[in-house]
């Protein structure tokens, strides 16, 4: 299946993190969710401690529409008004008329920093076309052993 069959299939997604981007917010959510006085569920999800997962990237690149992230400080007024209402961390689908949420803080948290487990979460949501089923991981180049001068 792709987007085209689904007139009303997001054209894009966005992903607010709860954590101010720039260096300074970059420090300091680190710094903080070290000492367990900040957390971000989608931060979780994307990133391990020292740079964005392959699997996020796999899973994006399968879904079909651009995926945006975002920190909180780097929001146009149209989104500013939406995490008003929804909070932080979010994710949002957009369509040619409506700017709708797909998963909220809960359903990020649920997701325990697993980025399949965000796959599920975002297929069951019924905002996306996605296929449900885990990205495999790419296979390992084949290895060539006896080789002598190696």
């Amino acid at each position: 299946m792709s987007n085209a069959a689904h007139a009303d299939a997001p054209t894009e997604y966005v992903g607010i993190y709860d954590a101010d981007g720039g260096v300074r917010g970059e420090v300091a959510y680190v710094v903080g969710h070290l000492m367990g006085q900040r957390e971000c569920a989608l931060c979780d999800i994307t990133h391990s401690p020292v740079r964005r997962k392959r699997a996020w990237d796999r899973m994006v690149a399968d879904l079909g529409a651009p995926f945006r992230l975002l920190h909180r400080n780097e929001l146009s007024p149209d989104l500013r008004a939406k995490v008003a209402v929804t909070g932080l961390p979010v994710v949002l689908a957009k369509r040619a008329d409506a700017l709708v949420t797909v998963l909220d803080a809960a359903d990020l948290s649920r997701c325990g920093g697993d980025v399949e487990s965000f796959r599920a979460a975002l297929a069951k949501s019924g905002e996306t076309v996605i296929d449900p089923r885990p990205t495999p991981e790419p296979a390992a180049p084949p290895t060539r052993r006896g080789q002598a001068g190696r």
